[in-house]
Protein backbone atom coordinates (compact mmCIF):
# COMPACT_ATOMS: atom_id res chain seq x y z
CA UNK A 1 0.00 0.00 0.00
CA UNK A 2 2.83 2.62 0.81
CA UNK A 3 4.40 1.50 -2.74
CA UNK A 4 0.66 3.32 -4.54
CA UNK A 5 0.48 5.99 -1.84
CA UNK A 6 4.39 7.08 -2.68
CA UNK A 7 3.23 6.66 -6.73
CA UNK A 8 0.24 8.59 -6.49
CA UNK A 9 1.64 11.57 -4.18
CA UNK A 10 4.59 12.35 -6.95
CA UNK A 11 2.56 11.24 -9.88
CA UNK A 12 0.11 13.68 -8.94
CA UNK A 13 2.02 16.52 -7.97
CA UNK A 14 4.15 16.54 -11.30
CA UNK A 15 0.99 15.65 -13.71
CA UNK A 16 -0.78 18.95 -11.81
CA UNK A 17 2.96 21.17 -11.49
CA UNK A 18 2.79 22.67 -14.96
CA UNK A 19 6.49 23.58 -16.32
CA UNK A 20 7.80 21.00 -13.29
CA UNK A 21 10.54 22.59 -11.07
CA UNK A 22 9.06 25.56 -8.50
CA UNK A 23 5.45 24.54 -9.61
CA UNK A 24 5.71 21.31 -8.37
CA UNK A 25 7.53 21.69 -4.97
CA UNK A 26 4.35 23.33 -3.07
CA UNK A 27 2.42 20.10 -4.51
CA UNK A 28 4.62 17.79 -3.48
CA UNK A 29 5.25 19.38 -0.13
CA UNK A 30 0.93 19.41 0.25
CA UNK A 31 0.92 15.41 -0.13
CA UNK A 32 4.49 14.81 1.98
CA UNK A 33 3.93 17.16 4.72
CA UNK A 34 -0.54 17.53 5.14
CA UNK A 35 -1.59 14.31 3.29
CA UNK A 36 0.37 11.55 4.15
CA UNK A 37 2.52 12.99 7.10
CA UNK A 38 5.66 11.52 5.97
CA UNK A 39 7.31 14.82 7.10
CA UNK A 40 7.43 17.87 8.84
CA UNK A 41 7.48 21.22 7.74
CA UNK A 42 11.01 21.34 8.90
CA UNK A 43 12.11 18.58 7.50
CA UNK A 44 10.65 19.33 4.59
CA UNK A 45 12.29 22.74 4.40
CA UNK A 46 15.38 20.59 4.94
CA UNK A 47 15.40 18.48 2.20
CA UNK A 48 14.52 21.22 -0.09
CA UNK A 49 17.26 23.44 0.99
CA UNK A 50 19.73 20.63 -0.25
CA UNK A 51 18.63 19.23 -2.79
CA UNK A 52 18.30 23.41 -4.03
CA UNK A 53 22.09 23.34 -3.60
CA UNK A 54 22.73 20.56 -5.33
CA UNK A 55 22.65 19.89 -10.00
CA UNK A 56 19.61 17.74 -11.46
CA UNK A 57 15.97 18.82 -11.45
CA UNK A 58 14.53 19.17 -7.95
CA UNK A 59 11.22 16.79 -8.54
CA UNK A 60 13.64 13.98 -8.56
CA UNK A 61 15.94 14.69 -5.61
CA UNK A 62 12.94 15.25 -3.42
CA UNK A 63 10.97 12.09 -4.78
CA UNK A 64 14.60 10.29 -4.27
CA UNK A 65 14.96 11.15 -0.89
CA UNK A 66 11.69 10.97 0.57
CA UNK A 67 10.99 7.65 -1.24
CA UNK A 68 13.86 6.51 0.77
CA UNK A 69 12.84 7.21 3.49
CA UNK A 70 9.71 6.13 3.54
CA UNK A 71 9.99 2.35 1.63
CA UNK A 72 14.06 2.52 1.01
CA UNK A 73 15.36 1.54 -2.21
CA UNK A 74 11.99 0.30 -3.87
CA UNK A 75 10.32 3.58 -2.12
CA UNK A 76 12.89 5.88 -3.89
CA UNK A 77 12.39 3.62 -7.26
CA UNK A 78 8.54 4.03 -7.04
CA UNK A 79 8.65 8.08 -6.63
CA UNK A 80 11.13 8.34 -9.33
CA UNK A 81 9.22 6.95 -12.06
CA UNK A 82 5.77 8.39 -10.46
CA UNK A 83 8.11 12.05 -10.59
CA UNK A 84 9.17 11.20 -14.33
CA UNK A 85 5.84 9.31 -15.98
CA UNK A 86 4.34 12.19 -16.31
CA UNK A 87 6.73 14.07 -18.31
CA UNK A 88 7.62 10.93 -20.20
CA UNK A 89 3.38 10.04 -21.31
CA UNK A 90 3.20 13.26 -22.04
CA UNK A 91 6.33 13.63 -24.33
CA UNK A 92 5.72 10.52 -25.95
CA UNK A 93 1.33 10.82 -26.75
CA UNK A 94 1.25 15.23 -27.02
CA UNK A 95 4.76 16.03 -28.68
CA UNK A 96 2.95 16.21 -32.31
CA UNK A 97 0.77 18.39 -31.03
CA UNK A 98 3.07 20.20 -28.66
CA UNK A 99 4.65 21.42 -32.14
CA UNK A 100 1.41 22.06 -33.84
CA UNK A 101 -0.41 24.42 -31.38
CA UNK A 102 2.65 26.32 -30.10
CA UNK A 103 1.89 29.43 -31.15
CA UNK A 104 -1.66 29.38 -30.77
CA UNK A 105 -3.29 32.15 -28.85
CA UNK A 106 -4.86 29.72 -26.17
CA UNK A 107 -2.03 28.29 -25.18
CA UNK A 108 0.03 31.20 -25.04
CA UNK A 109 -2.98 32.38 -22.83
CA UNK A 110 -2.83 29.34 -20.85
CA UNK A 111 0.49 29.48 -19.98
CA UNK A 112 0.39 33.52 -18.99
CA UNK A 113 -2.59 32.03 -16.56
CA UNK A 114 -0.71 29.17 -14.79
CA UNK A 115 2.21 31.87 -13.78
CA UNK A 116 0.16 33.78 -11.18
CA UNK A 117 -1.05 30.37 -9.52
CA UNK A 118 2.38 28.86 -9.40
CA UNK A 119 3.66 33.16 -7.53
CA UNK A 120 0.57 31.90 -4.57
CA UNK A 121 1.77 28.81 -4.46
CA UNK A 122 5.07 29.36 -3.72
CA UNK A 123 4.09 32.29 -1.95
CA UNK A 124 2.19 30.39 0.30
CA UNK A 125 5.30 27.91 1.03
CA UNK A 126 7.34 30.48 1.83
CA UNK A 127 5.04 31.83 4.07
CA UNK A 128 5.02 28.28 5.88
CA UNK A 129 8.65 28.09 5.94
CA UNK A 130 8.79 31.84 7.71
CA UNK A 131 6.70 30.83 10.15
CA UNK A 132 8.78 27.69 10.91
CA UNK A 133 11.87 29.38 11.07
CA UNK A 134 10.69 31.90 13.35
CA UNK A 135 9.26 29.10 15.67
CA UNK A 136 12.08 27.33 15.69
CA UNK A 137 14.74 29.45 15.99
CA UNK A 138 13.22 32.99 16.69
CA UNK A 139 12.93 36.34 14.98
CA UNK A 140 16.52 37.66 15.03
CA UNK A 141 17.90 34.51 13.93
CA UNK A 142 15.67 34.05 11.31
CA UNK A 143 16.01 38.15 10.39
CA UNK A 144 19.53 37.79 10.45
CA UNK A 145 19.47 34.48 7.89
CA UNK A 146 16.80 36.50 5.85
CA UNK A 147 19.05 39.63 5.33
CA UNK A 148 22.65 37.77 5.30
CA UNK A 149 20.63 35.95 2.72
CA UNK A 150 19.11 38.80 0.24
CA UNK A 151 22.52 40.88 0.27
CA UNK A 152 24.41 37.69 -0.67
CA UNK A 153 22.20 36.65 -3.30
CA UNK A 154 21.10 39.87 -4.88
CA UNK A 155 24.04 42.65 -3.84
CA UNK A 156 27.12 40.61 -3.45
CA UNK A 157 25.52 37.45 -6.80
CA UNK A 158 26.78 34.77 -4.34
CA UNK A 159 25.80 30.93 -5.69
CA UNK A 160 22.71 29.44 -4.13
CA UNK A 161 24.49 26.66 -2.95
CA UNK A 162 27.09 28.87 -1.18
CA UNK A 163 24.77 30.71 0.84
CA UNK A 164 22.23 27.77 1.45
CA UNK A 165 25.96 26.36 3.16
CA UNK A 166 26.52 29.14 4.94
CA UNK A 167 23.39 29.44 6.23
CA UNK A 168 23.59 25.99 7.55
CA UNK A 169 26.66 26.27 9.44
CA UNK A 170 25.55 29.50 10.76
CA UNK A 171 22.66 27.39 12.01
CA UNK A 172 25.19 24.95 13.47
CA UNK A 173 27.88 27.39 15.23
CA UNK A 174 25.26 30.08 16.26
CA UNK A 175 22.02 28.04 17.24
CA UNK A 176 23.05 24.38 17.78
Amino acid sequence: MIYLQLFWAFFISNILGYGGGPPSIPLIQNEVVDHYQWMSMKEFGEVLAVGNALPSPIATKLAGYIGYQVAGVPGATVALLATVAPTAIAMILLLQFINLFRNAPQVKAMTQSVRPVVTVLLGTMTYQFLLGAVEGIGWIQTGILTVASYLLLETWKVHPAFVIVAAMAYGFIFIG
